[in-house]
């Protein structure tokens, strides 16, 4: 009887091991990724939520090339100057001849949408993230509620982005 408890056991040690591996690998993936869609975001989300001290104001949209469009720029706020021409690198979040709340980027002359859709624009990337992320998190790690949940977050934080652009 020991002898076949004692042949179990290496098994099902080998078997926890192998658990454990696949769940610190998958993890630090889906972490990852989560990391890389933050990362992503932060550095035109930083600009767009952290606004205050920054120059605030609009810009009309006069010219649009491939990657970026430019125009003119009025300020709002206080210590804010006007500029002849700010550019935007994103020229799917904006259509020429429109007008937009931005925020400038400190010691350049770009900007980036403010505002409700600038905000949800800046967090396109890590609403990528998510839904690649659910993925892993739902296949690697088989915790499929919180895949969904993850998915579902993706899903509305591109969708409401849509709407509101």
């Amino acid at each position: 009887m020991s002898a076949a408890r004692s042949r179990k056991r290496p098994r099902k040690n080998a078997r926890t091991a192998l658990r454990f591996g696949r769940l610190a690998a998958m993890g630090t993936v889906a972490a990852l990724i989560l990391l890389a869609g933050v990362q992503g975001s932060w550095g035109t989300a930083q600009h767009v939520m952290l606004g205050k001290g920054r120059e605030q104001g609009t810009m009309t949209v006069t010219a649009c090339s491939q990657d970026r469009c430019t125009g003119p720029y009025r300020p709002v706020s206080a210590g804010s100057r006007a500029r002849a021409r700010v550019t935007i690198e994103e020229p799917a979040a904006v259509r020429k001849g429109r007008t937009y709340a931005v925020t400038v980027k400190p010691g350049t002359a770009e900007v980036v949408r403010s505002g409700p859709a600038g905000l949800l624009y800046a967090w396109v990337p890590f609403g990528g993230a998510l839904l690649l992320a659910a993925v892993v998190v739902g296949g690697g790690l088989r915790r499929t509620r919180s895949a969904w949940v993850m998915a579902g977050a993706g899903v509305a934080l591109l969708t409401a982005t849509f709407l509101a652009l």
